[in-house]
């Protein structure tokens, strides 16, 4: 503020000064917020009262300017870094893009720099277990139910968000409290995942590349293909006329899921049938299903329908898919409907939907979740972030789709690749983790996705064959069984693999030698420990 100076006898100068320190020994408080509350700006006043406010202003202005400055020093934020983690391939203008943003959100009041990581998604679960197990510090990575979060959850892993939530990102807070989908993120009582907030189903369409089969002469009606029994005759006919090339890494247990009607509880390897109205859980080893599917597999294996690496392949299956590297993958509604993003135009999609009359259960409010590291040493700045990346359109374009110009452009409303780019070749758009952190308010059409795509695939997952999970949003807390649950995941890596894959001599013997493998393992152990929060969340909802 200009200060306003004015020429004062010499007389009336010492008397005041006196006056003054007189004041200040005697705390004239009352005196003083006179003063300050009078405003007294833009004025030349000679009359003592404006003298006084002058003098006081011009006394007390060294030392105001001081404490302002430490008042401000204490309040402003410092630079902190936040390291996050995300799935999939690290895009070339990753490092730019967030540099940017960084400096966007200084203009808002947000002081931070962004470490981002990509980690591949074959590698991802098994990494994040191992960086979490060892103590490493991160801000906030993405995982989701068939990634490593229920295991990470289980294991203390996240910060409990209880109270720093609706601090520090009330309007995200609020919006989950609209939706109720806090709940499935809340582990004894502890909220330590944030779920993404969109609607939709993922059974199963069996997808091939169209442009193959119709060179070969293969012309399948629409939609003909249904059961598991047509799937094997299309994917013999496929390889027939394709002897030399990898046609696909799908296992066929998914399918063979879908065909009886169960539902994956992401637990272990356990699950239950939609038609057991006492959700009973059993291990997916000792279903007649899975011996099916295994015997499937082997034959798949054998006849060069599978890849023979599938089972070791870390390539993520999306890319190898885009890229013209498999002719086949199993694939879903939002799949079949959204562009595929192709290497080559040429490159066109077939597809079929399987056991269409079959019920199937729609994706969890953890299918995509962002989570905080218990280590975290910023996460009231990981919140405030997400909490504007919910109301700012702005920012929610940069960490979406990058800089306008140079990994986007905007036309109608809609984000596009700029010239000579695609989902291939893309610097950055279309990233994978992004899901997490989608806003049904801010998502643009792009080229994968058209207008009110995601409309569309709500009203796909509010069919009455697709249905939600009677247990939906439980959380099966491991506190009691750690050790035989550790055990049972090392016979699945070691033993479930190289049956699921086909990878195997003798299929009876695989399979009945892994179901005892993992009965004495403590099966029974884990399933009445799971039984028993099974039942009491079900009585809790009546």
């Amino acid at each position: 503020m200009k200060k306003t100076r004015t020429r004062l006898p010499l007389l009336l100068t010492v008397i005041l000064t006196l006056t003054l320190l007189l004041a200040a020994c005697g705390g004239n408080s009352g005196n003083n917020a006179s003063n300050n509350a009078g405003g007294n700006s833009g004025t030349t006043d000679n009359s003592s009262t404006a003298t006084n406010d002058s003098t006081n202003a011009t006394t007390t202005d060294t030392t105001n300017s001081s404490n302002a400055a430490a008042d401000n020093s204490s309040k402003a934020q410092e630079e902190v870094t936040l390291k996050f983690y995300f799935g999939g391939d690290k895009k070339a203008a990753t490092d730019e893009v967030w540099s940017a943003i960084s400096d966007y959100l200084k203009t808002k009041g947000l002081n931070v720099k962004f470490d981002i990581n990509f980690i591949p998604f074959g590698d991802f679960k098994d990494k994040m277990l191992v960086m979490a197990a060892s103590g490493d510090k991160w801000d906030m990575n993405f995982d989701g139910d068939w990634l490593s979060y229920k295991q990470m959850a289980a294991k203390g892993s996240y910060m409990a968000l209880n109270d720093l939530l609706p601090k520090y990102a009330p309007t995200l807070y609020k919006k989950y409290e609209d939706q109720g989908t806090l709940a499935a993120a809340t582990v004894d009582g502890k909220i330590v995942g944030l779920p993404w907030t969109m609607s939709m189903n993922q059974r199963k369409y069996a997808a091939w590349r169209q442009d193959l089969t119709d060179k070969a002469g293969i012309t399948p009606a629409p939609d003909s293909i249904k059961t598991i029994e047509d799937l094997d005759v299309f994917l013999h006919k496929l390889k027939e006329a394709y002897p030399k090339d990898k046609l696909s890494r799908s296992t066929p247990l998914g399918i063979y899921m879908q065909r009886d009607e169960w539902v994956d509880l992401g637990f272990h390897g356990m699950g239950f049938y939609l038609n057991d109205p006492a959700v009973k859980i059993q291990p997916v080893e000792q279903q007649p299903f899975y011996k099916e599917a295994a015997l499937m597999s082997k034959k798949w294996y054998d006849d060069g329908i599978l890849n023979r690496d599938a089972m070791i392949d870390k390539e993520d299956g999306a890319a190898q898919w885009r890229n013209g590297k498999m002719f086949y993958t199993d694939s879903d509604h939002e799949w079949v409907n959204a562009d595929p993003g192709f290497a080559d135009p040429s490159y066109k999609l077939g597809s079929s939907l399987l056991y269409p009359d079959k019920k199937y259960v729609n994706r969890t409010a953890l299918a995509n979740v962002v989570a905080i590291n218990r280590n975290s040493e910023h996460a009231d700045r990981v919140l405030q972030f997400l909490d504007m990346l919910e109301t700012d359109q702005q920012l929610y374009d940069m960490v979406q789709y990058g800089i306008e110009g140079k990994t986007y452009v905007l036309k109608d409303g809609a984000a596009n690749y700029p010239d000579g780019m695609q989902t291939t070749t893309s610097n950055y758009m279309e990233w994978g983790g992004q899901w997490a952190l989608w806003k049904p308010q801010f998502m643009r059409p792009n080229p994968a996705y058209g207008k009110d795509f995601w409309v569309h695939e709500a009203e796909f997952a509010a069919l009455p064959v697709n249905v939600n999970s009677p247990v939906d949003g439980l959380f099966i807390s491991e506190d009691n069984i750690k050790n035989e649950v550790a055990k049972r995941d090392q016979a699945v890596e070691e033993f479930n693999k190289p049956i699921e894959f086909g990878n195997v001599k003798d299929v009876e013997k695989a399979v009945n030698d892994y179901i005892e493998k993992q009965k004495n393992n403590g099966l029974d152990k884990i399933m009445s420990e799971a039984q028993k929060q099974i039942d009491a969340y079900l009585a809790s909802k009546k």
